[in-house]
């Protein structure tokens, strides 16, 4: 299990093939990204395999850990949904 950055996938695609297959293996499937923002494009770097907790809804309004937990932003429920995948992974 690895965790990845990719703050700008402008920067990323911009970096050589090499580069992008050892940060992100072909040969890995089963990913999860977590944007605190619309999860609009991300399905480029999961896959068909993977999921994304992000933002896609406008206009809500709380306190930031109020907003974060009720959008899913918890370490509970990221992991939940990483040991969902890796059992979804483990019965195919």
């Amino acid at each position: 299990m690895r965790l990845v950055s990719i703050p700008s996938w402008e920067l990323f695609e911009a970096q050589p093939r090499g580069y992008r297959e050892y940060v992100l293996p072909s040969s890995v499937k089963t990913r999860l990204a977590v944007a605190a923002g619309i999860t609009l494009g991300w399905s480029r770097y999961v896959g068909d395999c993977g999921d994304v907790i992000g933002i896609d809804r406008f206009g809500a309004s709380a306190p930031g850990p109020v907003m974060m937990r009720e959008y899913g932003f918890t370490v509970d429920n990221i992991c939940q949904r990483a040991v969902a995948l890796l059992e979804r992974e483990n019965h195919e």
